[in-house]
């Protein structure tokens, strides 16, 4: 069983950040700037990269609720316990992936007041093509939006992966200051 991952940048980090990855994949591309923003995060501030929307069931009304699967809780404690939200993804077919939909579906429930309402959230990730997966984080932007979160809408970084060529994200000097200054100004959003 897969866990959350944390990523002290200080040893009292006193501002939390939660990631959530549109990809499952163990070494992709966006679980990879998930990691650098949390390597590069400013000094003060705890992210969490959550490993289990693999684990996740889709939702369905019938098992929500106060016997809700143990993954869908945890998802719902990690965004209720974080200041704000980074949103990590690829684009699937020209939109958003799955399992960051699913995931978005579980974080708006109860409707009205999920675990995410009123919370900074900003949404970055690369994709295959020239536009760097735009379409899919427009859609993304969307969905939180329509889910609660309050979308910091100029906080963008979407990155064609023909950029990065065979390199970790971290190898790009401008991708790593990027990052860290929009997980900078997302928690300059909270209240």
């Amino acid at each position: 069983m897969a866990s959350e991952r944390r990523v002290d940048v200080t040893e009292n980090g006193n501002a939390t950040v939660l990631v959530l990855v549109g990809s499952l994949r163990a070494a992709s591309v966006n679980r990879q700037l998930a990691e650098l923003a949390a390597e590069s995060a400013p000094a003060g501030v705890q992210v969490t990269i959550f490993d289990r929307l693999g684990e996740v069931p889709f939702y369905n009304e019938d098992i929500d609720g106060p016997t809700a699967p143990e993954p869908a809780q945890a998802l719902r404690e990690a965004g209720a316990h974080a200041d704000a939200v980074l949103v990590v993804t690829p684009e699937y077919n020209g939109s958003v992936p799955g399992v960051l939909k699913n995931a978005i579906d579980w974080l708006s429930r109860p409707f009205g007041d999920g675990a995410i309402k009123g919370k900074p959230l900003a949404v970055v990730g690369a994709a295959h093509g020239r536009y760097g997966g735009v379409w899919a984080h427009d859609e993304t932007r969307k969905s939180f939006g329509l889910a609660g979160a309050r979308v910091v809408e100029d906080l963008e970084l979407s990155l064609p992966t023909a950029e990065l060529g065979d390199r970790h994200p971290r190898e790009n000097a401008e991708v790593t200051a990027r990052l860290r200054d929009i997980v900078g100004k997302l928690l300059a959003e909270t209240d």
